[in-house]
């Protein structure tokens, strides 16, 4: 079949795009920007438009399908000749359910931990050479490709993402699913500027449980009483798992997790993860595979792509970058690396960059959520707020939002960067926290600054 991808540059929609390349489809794109690793990896499968922008030209009568990535708008000049075609025209998540209609639909949804989840599940399937399709939204140690798509594998695993499925479809891209094996690890307010209040938000996943297929499976996370709520109302999955954070203990900086054979040191940490851990293995077991093997599996995970990273070691000082932006993430991933390093002085440097962080009325819920941290940064760019079209913050707010007076403040990134440079770190962790980029830092420089 003939496909042309509108915004191929996306991490999702280049990686669906190289997987039906792969599989031998006819496949083309356009973007009005596309950065690396996109970029590169798009040139290699010979798929990377020859120039950027919109080009209706390339829109014809034998094009099969339309694929309508988000960064598109209803404007798009390629999308309306499409439609002016009647091209058929999906969105990512459709194309998806489209290609598993036959298969064992197993989907990883929640306000956090839906990435590591379903990377700590492909990890165990590919260990035990279990093969399977996927979509997955970080990459993983092993895997060339996020994606996979074929015509023999019984399952597909799937990361539910709750934003918008594209420009002509404002439904989430989980509604597209309809699972036969779904785990949701806990229910945040996010994605502000969509669903403006936590009612609506948290409607979107109980349409998802009401989604799923009739007699499917539910896992989810027993101790956000608000998911236990949905779950147990929940009428279309028949079995239910609830799971809870495992036993484990630390020692020495390493975690070591309660199992039926005893402790078993493992790779990543933080309670959060430990979380991860319990609902990916409930997943595992309903995809054939025994609680033993998986234990063995599981101790090599060293973790998602950008998901608590350790970029640094030295003698006395750390550095993790990790992708937490929402409340929720940036309180777990502050308290994990705290209880991990105790000893040690605990420095955030947290970067304001999504829409609904940089929203006034949305601060409020970062209370308390850097209080584990004994020194805090945080950086914003002025310019995100004019291009969004927001209104100015001020440091009052940011301060009076985490509740701390010794927050300090950059809206310059080199400001920002001159400040880490100069400081001096001993016996430290520095734990850099964003779904940006630092206002442009140079990891390879800053390792030279600790």
């Amino acid at each position: 079949m003939k496909y042309h991808f509108i915004a191929i540059g996306g991490s999702a929609m280049h990686n669906i795009a190289i997987a039906l390349k792969e599989k031998g489809e006819d496949v083309t794109g356009s973007d009005d920007q596309i950065f690396e690793p996109s970029k590169s990896r798009l040139a290699q499968y010979g798929i990377l438009p020859e120039t950027m922008g919109w080009h209706p030209e390339l829109i014809t009568t034998d094009i099969e399908v339309v694929v309508l990535g988000m960064h598109a708008k209803a404007d798009n000049p390629e999308l309306l000749k499409a439609q002016e075609l009647g091209l058929k025209i999906y969105s990512y998540p459709e194309l998806l359910y489209e290609h598993s209609k036959g298969k064992t639909r197993v989907v990883i949804a929640g306000s956090h931990g839906k990435t590591t989840i379903t990377s700590m599940v492909l990890h165990v399937l590919n260990y035990h050479e279990r093969p399977t399709d996927f979509m997955v939204g970080a990459q993983l140690e092993g895997f060339d490709n996020m994606v996979k798509l074929t015509e023999d594998n019984d399952f597909i695993l799937l990361e539910g993402d709750e934003y918008l499925s594209s420009a002509l479809d404002k439904r989430p891209k989980f509604l597209w699913y309809k699972p036969n094996i779904a785990l949701i690890s806990g229910i945040a307010w996010d994605h502000v500027n969509v669903f403006p209040d936590f009612e609506i938000y948290k409607q979107q996943f109980v349409d998802f449980t009401e989604c799923m297929t009739n007699g499917s499976t539910l896992v989810y996370y027993e101790n956000d009483p608000v998911l236990k709520e949905i779950a147990l109302q929940a009428t279309k999955p028949t079995r239910k798992h609830a799971y809870v954070i495992p036993e484990y203990d630390i020692t020495d900086g390493e975690t070591y997790l309660e199992t039926n054979e005893g402790p078993m040191p493992i790779e990543i940490f933080g309670e959060h993860n430990l979380q991860n851990i319990a609902g990916a293995k409930w997943i595992c077991q309903h995809m054939g595979v025994d609680e033993d093997d998986f234990y063995e599996a599981i101790a090599t995970f060293k973790g998602a792509s950008k998901r608590l990273e350790k970029i640094v070691e030295t003698d006395n000082t750390l550095v993790f970058k990790d992708y937490a932006h929402s409340p929720s993430k940036v309180n777990a991933t502050t308290d994990a690396v705290k209880q991990q390093f105790p000893t040690k002085t605990l420095c955030v440097g947290l970067e304001l960059h999504t829409y609904s962080s940089l929203t006034a009325s949305f601060l409020k819920e970062y209370k308390n959520t850097l209080d584990k941290a004994d020194e805090v940064i945080i950086y914003y760019s002025k310019k995100a707020l004019e291009i969004k079209r927001m209104p100015e913050l001020t440091i009052s707010q940011i301060q009076d939002s985490f509740d701390r007076e010794d927050v300090i403040v950059f809206t310059n990134a080199d400001d920002f960067h001159a400040h880490l440079k100069a400081k001096q770190f001993k016996n430290h962790v520095l734990l850099l926290m964003s779904s940006g980029n630092y206002g442009g830092l140079d990891f390879e420089d800053l390792k030279t600054w600790v």
